[in-house]
């Protein structure tokens, strides 16, 4: 995975467009001033201040601080790009992927990996061009020193490598620590995102404080790796900051002795002793490198979410046809539903209702077999036939939109298909009373589940073309709207293939057949009044019957 993570981070760097370049120049420009200070010092120091030597100090200074400056602000222009795109390609990568990306992560765990660990994905290219940079004064550090006299290198060089090994195990450090600690953040949102999708219950049960405590539950593992991190980070930072006067104190005390015997001049000795700060210098390079644990630990997080594949489609169209669906050797098994037909989806909880209605649509594709809608496999079909053809609504419909008209249409159903539909849904009549009926801004529409469950069954029937799949998506209906939406069904979509998930005896009744799930199979598939003989059956039903009777 730290493979994929690396790729990642190289990939985000790339999508920064020219700013890591402009980081890397001025870095780089900095570090060759830096380089330059000190030889023109020393000579400014033996010719006793001459203009050249001055002047040309002067303008190694100015390169010194245009480098920081251009540094400084391509150093934020690069982590916000890269971030960006990192961040993009997430969320395209969670939308396309549909549902088999929520079965794998919790979605409190995919907030946190498409915000906070996509950030620090983004800020990985600025952490290693940064540190690399610290390379040239270091590397050019020992160039100088090798040119004044090469004892002085050796002296530099063994501390140079003892730094360079302290960063070196901080970085596997760090990033085995970071990862422990993102891991557990993204354990405390997916807690959190549950939370608040129960918080009417919580309040109603009284249970706030209970709840709060197992959100927080895990704060102390949080805290701990926290502590570990700090632990190493400090550990690190001393073992390498020791190392800035030990290099200082043994350049120095080489540069005396060459004094001593007339090998170095006075402003050698000046040169060798700031090059021993500039070498020494690398020692800084430690919250990059922590920067860098952290952004690669996150990569890998990230890593994970980009890994799950998402729907590839095909080019082709559907034939002319009356909406046959096939499904052929898939694990749900084998089942044709006719064109046409009401066909009613019925099983206990967990029976695979719902894997059968994402399989019908192909929000899913099966581990095994073929879906065929009138002949052709739904994979071959492009994005936009497929979605054309085929309509959904849930039990808790997400709507989308800015107003209660466009998350009917989602775009692509003018304003007199949206009221058709809505009419089909009962949902006409509501709507009629909002301040400004279906230009009301949804975000301040007050709707209860069951208005919601319409406006989601709304939506399905306005962009139905061939398929229309309901999943349970009448539960919230009181008993008069559930009859109309199920005449509209029988008489307004007769040219479409309705498949309707449910746990409704009436709406079972009422379909022109009854396909029964159990233990994630089709069971069988006949009327509803040929299944009513068996007692398994029956049992599906007995406590919404008795609910009804009720």
């Amino acid at each position: 995975m730290m493979r994929l993570a690396d790729r990642l981070a190289a990939r985000a760097a790339r999508r920064g467009g020219p700013w890591p370049v402009l980081l890397a120049a001025g870095a780089t420009a900095a570090a060759a001033g830096e380089l330059a200070l000190p030889t023109l010092i020393g000579g400014t120091i033996d010719s006793r201040g001459a203009a050249g030597w001055l002047g040309a100090c002067l303008a190694a200074v100015a390169v010194v601080l245009g480098g920081e400056c251009l540094a400084v602000w391509a150093r934020g222009l690069t982590g916000a790009r890269a971030s960006a795109w990192v961040r993009r390609a997430v969320v395209r990568r969670l939308l396309g992927a549909g549902p088999d990306m929520t079965r794998r992560f919790p979605p409190g765990e995919l907030v946190t990996r498409a915000g906070m660990n996509a950030e620090e994905v983004g800020r990985a290219p600025e952490a290693l061009v940064s540190a690399v940079a610290l390379l040239v004064p270091t590397a050019g550090a020992l160039v100088a020193l090798t040119l004044i006299d090469p004892l002085l290198t050796l002296a530099l060089g063994a501390g140079v490598a003892a730094i360079l090994l302290v960063l070196r195990a901080f970085l596997r450090a760090g990033g085995t620590l970071s990862g422990a600690y993102q891991e557990t953040q993204g354990h405390i949102a997916a807690r959190l995102v549950d939370a608040l999708g129960g918080a009417r219950t919580i309040a109603a049960a009284g249970t706030v404080e209970r709840e709060a405590r197992r959100v927080l539950e895990p704060l102390p593992r949080l805290r701990a790796h926290g502590a570990e991190l700090w632990r190493a980070t400090a550990t690190a930072g001393v073992r390498a900051g020791v190392m800035v006067p030990v290099l200082e104190v043994a350049v120095l005390a080489c540069g005396g002795w060459l004094l001593a015997g007339g090998r170095l001049t006075i402003g050698e000795l000046y040169a060798a002793a700031r090059y021993a700060v500039l070498g020494a210098a690398l020692s800084g390079a430690l919250g990059y490198v922590g920067q860098l644990a952290r952004a690669r630990s996150a990569a890998g997080r990230v890593a994970e979410v980009l890994d799950v594949p998402v729907l590839g489609y095909g080019t082709r169209r559907l034939p002319e046809g009356d909406g046959t669906l096939e499904l052929r050797g898939t694990p749900v098994g084998d089942l044709v539903v006719p064109g046409g037909s009401v066909t009613a989806v019925a099983g206990r909880s967990g029976s695979g209702k719902s894997a059968l209605a994402e399989l019908a649509g192909r929000l899913r594709d099966p581990a095994t077999g073929v879906v065929l809608l009138d002949g052709v496999p739904l994979p071959e079909l492009s994005r936009q036939e497929l979605r054309a053809a085929v309509g959904y609504a849930f039990e808790r419909p997400v709507l989308l939109g800015e107003t209660v008209g466009a998350a009917i249409g989602m775009g692509g159903i003018d304003g007199g298909g949206a009221e058709r539909a809505a009419r089909a849904a009962g949902a006409d009549g509501f709507i009629g009373r909002l301040p400004r009926g279906y230009g009301t801004a949804l975000a301040s529409a007050p709707l209860s589940g069951g208005e919601r469950q319409r406006l989601g069954l709304a939506r399905a029937f306005a962009r139905a073309r061939r398929l229309l799949v309901l999943d349970d998506a009448t539960s919230s209906l009181d008993t008069v709207t559930e009859r109309q939406v199920s005449r509209a069904l029988t008489e307004q979509y007769g040219g479409c293939t309705r498949l309707v998930v449910t746990h409704r005896v009436a709406t079972a009744a009422r379909a022109d057949r009854v396909v029964w799930m159990e233990d994630g199979r089709v069971r069988a598939v006949g009327t509803h009044g040929e299944l009513w003989s068996e007692p398994e059956y029956r049992a599906v039903f007995e406590e919404r019957h008795f609910e009804e009777r009720q």
